[in-house]
């Protein structure tokens, strides 16, 4: 066919006979078997020792085209070698010219699959491998398919569309891959999204893909920080800063200089991995991650926006957010006003670096945001004046009533909290990590208190998949109060179905919530539920999926009429449990 003689195409420019060739020679000559000998001859292995080997291999029935294979698989193993030597010994110009002149000597034939591997060989050796050879392995997909991640690197250094779509199905599958975590139908307060260390989170599949693609290449790394920046402006999803900071961990872990030296954020990444893995900000670290932050030089503004990326991710804030809290409970022990803190002031800087990632980048303005003075003034201790209450209420509970009845939980909410919440960012954030503690801490009555002030926040916080994600996996922990309609009511009607209509991942984390907790449920509370999370006609498939798995469980655990009817024969008379009305 058309494949053998381009195959073999490159031999004839070597001065090599080919199948063309000997059918040439048949064609025009009188004694066929002669030629055929001759033919042998000319074009066999010339080893003297060989002459009378061959015919020996002949009686015991080997053929011939088996003999040159092994003789030629064998040659081929001690040419890789060599090659892999040569790129190893005597001076660079040295070793590089010889790999070049083999390059030369062998390109022609490269179609040919046995010799194809030594042709690789040679390129992935060679730090600059011809331009002109590389636009034709380029421009012919097998061969680009089959070449070394070390010949593709200076392809792609030089063909930015082209590297970019070999990383965009690597960064798709990226953000895949974090959704499925938030969605997960493993709910737990144990296990959450921020649970796996960051270097265990460096050992992911596309982390690890994309650092062997990178090498030591700064360009190509530079041009995966571009895709992210310009996917994280195009929507605004946070998994990007993710990434942007685990690459370059991943570099480090490396050791790899080249690009690690190369990068301004390297130092302050590195001090704020070590805090995400402690999920803690110590007053050492936080010093020096102000030095950095102080260090910015005019015109040098710029990295800024780097560092702002960095913050952003969701794992950085997850730290922030937690220390911050820690720092204000400090604070009520020790009768610290929050601005007397330089340590809390700190991490507020950074968060609102973080939140400011986006306008920062979006808006090519580098400078820090402006920290509002009442987040500080008036915000922190109202979260304070919580924290007070609660110690209030507990001291009060324990203390023997006289006359006084029971005191109650203060159960309204200041205006101002809940104004905090809808307009400024950074109370939004830090609030909704308060309502986290509390919840984990199990304390229902300030949970029930400061509710209501979720269903409205600044751009929809209360309700982004992250914050639902571990709200679902702490309220675990509450498993018992969902017996209670009030409970219920107040954290079903009063929040999550406010937004399930027009929120579809609201909807999907209720139907996560309700599929692992359904059996702790009162059954008439269970019943309407049922009917308010029935999916419309514009739901997506994960709800849809979700509500079948739902309704097969509540299915399950309905008794069968057989079974209500029976009564139990004991001896005993059995004391009558009042049923639910509403059955």
């Amino acid at each position: 066919g058309p494949g053998q003689a381009e195959m073999y195409a490159g031999l004839q420019e070597l001065g090599v006979a080919n199948g063309e060739d000997l059918k040439e020679t048949l064609t025009n000559c009188t004694e066929p078997l002669k030629a055929i000998e001759q033919f042998q001859t000319e074009n066999g292995v010339l080893l003297p020792s060989l002459q009378y080997a061959l015919p020996f291999l002949d009686l015991h029935g080997t053929p011939r085209l088996e003999f040159h294979q092994s003789v030629f698989d064998e040659l081929r193993e001690k040419l890789l070698e060599r090659v892999s030597a040569i790129a190893l010994e005597g001076k660079v110009e040295e070793r590089y010219k010889k790999l070049e002149d083999l390059l030369e000597k062998s390109f022609s034939l490269v179609k040919m699959p046995s010799i194809q591997p030594v042709v690789m060989c040679v390129m992935k050796h060679l730090p600059k491998v011809p331009e002109k050879k590389l636009k034709l392995v380029m421009a012919d997909k097998d061969l680009y398919k089959a070449c070394a991640v070390e010949v593709k690197r200076q392809i792609w250094q030089d063909n930015q569309a082209l590297f970019g779509d070999e990383v965009s199905p690597l960064l798709k599958q990226y953000i895949l891959e974090k959704e499925n975590i938030l969605f997960s139908n493993d709910i737990s307060f144990l296990q959450n999204f921020f649970s796996p260390s960051p270097k265990t989170r460096r050992q992911g599949e596309v982390v690890q893909k994309l650092t062997q693609m990178i090498g030591k290449n700064v360009k190509l790394y530079d041009m995966v920080l571009q895709f992210l920046r310009t996917l994280f402006l195009r929507t605004r999803n946070v998994h990007y800063c993710t990434l942007r900071a685990e690459l370059l961990m991943s570099l480090h872990d490396l050791e790899i200089s080249e690009i690690c030296t190369v990068d301004p954020c390297h130092k302050f990444t590195w001090c704020l991995d070590a805090c995400i893995r402690e999920k803690f900000v110590d007053n050492k670290r936080a010093r020096e991650l102000q030095g950095f932050l102080d260090g910015v030089k005019k015109g040098q503004e710029q990295v800024l926006g780097d560092l702002s990326m960095i913050l952003c991710d969701p794992f950085a804030i997850n730290t922030l957010a937690l220390s911050t809290i820690r720092h204000l409970q400090d604070l009520v022990g020790q009768d610290t006003l929050p601005r007397e803190s330089p340590d809390l002031l700190l991490l507020l800087r950074m968060l609102s670096l973080g939140q400011g990632a986006w306008d920062m980048i979006d808006s090519q303005v580098f400078k820090e945001p402006k920290m509002e003075a009442e987040l500080i003034t008036r915000f922190l201790p109202l979260l304070m004046s919580f924290v007070v209450d609660d110690h209030t209420f507990t001291v009060d509970q324990k203390l023997p009533s006289e006359e006084k009845g029971p005191i109650p939980y203060p159960s309204t909410i200041p205006e101002a909290f809940t104004k905090f919440l809808q307009e400024n960012r950074i109370a939004c954030e830090i609030g909704l990590y308060y309502i986290l503690h509390i919840t984990k801490q199990r304390n229902k009555n300030a949970f029930l208190r400061l509710l209501p002030a979720l269903v409205e926040t600044f751009s929809d916080l209360a309700f982004s998949d992250i914050f639902l994600h571990l709200l679902s996996g702490n309220l675990t922990l509450l498993s018992d109060e969902f017996a209670l309609e009030e409970f219920c009511t107040s954290l079903f009607d009063g929040f999550f179905l406010t937004a399930c209509s027009r929120k579809e991942n609201v909807h999907r984390h209720v139907l996560r919530l309700l599929l692992h907790l359904h059996h702790k449920v009162a059954p008439a509370k269970l019943e309407s539920l049922q009917k308010a999370l029935e999916p419309t006609k514009q739901s997506g498939e994960a709800v849809k999926e979700l509500y079948n798995q739902l309704s097969e469980k509540l299915e399950l655990r309905k008794p069968s009429p057989a079974e209500v009817t029976e009564t139990p024969s004991m001896e005993l008379p059995l004391p009558t449990v009042p049923t639910p009305a509403s059955r």
